[in-house]
């Protein structure tokens, strides 16, 4: 019994948590348009606000360092007149340096921890874009990026076995 305790603390002791720093943020893109100003959109503004999300990640040419973009489009439209009031597009990044994760776990990991690392200050640049551009601040809520992740790879798997299922013989 004590030698497998032993050998289980060996185990324990040989695990090395994952490593993750932030080598620097940066806006990549930003664009903001405010339609109500320009077209002097009149009426009662009932905004509805759709928010698309996608990242990006790819290997920097200096070892165990990646690069994770976090594209951000919000299109608010009124309910009553669906028109445009604002249209904000954002590409947020940071350099990643990784160690201690497995090469199986990267993916994820570079897919929904480097995102939620960032996701604060995103979410600032948001609120602060749209408040100086002449609306509420929009605080966004915070997002799932496991269940995007998830969603994303059914989404592939779906449309590999949909081109799969085309294939002639």
């Amino acid at each position: 019994m004590a030698r497998q305790e032993n050998l289980m603390a060996k185990k324990t002791d040989e695990i090395t948590p994952p490593k993750m720093n932030i080598l620097a943020q940066y806006v990549r893109d930003l664009s903001f348009e405010n339609i109500l100003a320009q077209k002097g959109v009149d009426g009662e503004l009932n905004p509805e606000i759709q928010v698309n999300v996608n990242i990006d990640a790819k290997k920097r040419t200096t070892d165990k360092q990646f690069d994770v973009i976090i594209k951000l489009r919000v299109d608010s439209k009124s309910k009553n007149t669906n028109n445009i009031l604002f249209v904000l597009e954002l590409d947020y990044g940071g350099v990643f340096q990784i160690e201690n994760v497995p090469d199986d776990q990267l993916h994820p990991y570079l897919l929904i921890e480097c995102p939620r690392m960032l996701f604060p200050f995103l979410r600032r640049i948001v609120s602060d874009v749209t408040r100086d551009g002449g609306f509420p601040p929009l605080n966004l809520e915070n997002i799932d990026f496991l269940k995007l992740y998830r969603q994303e790879i059914d989404r592939r798997k779906n449309a590999k076995e949909k081109n799969g299922s085309k294939v002639k013989h």
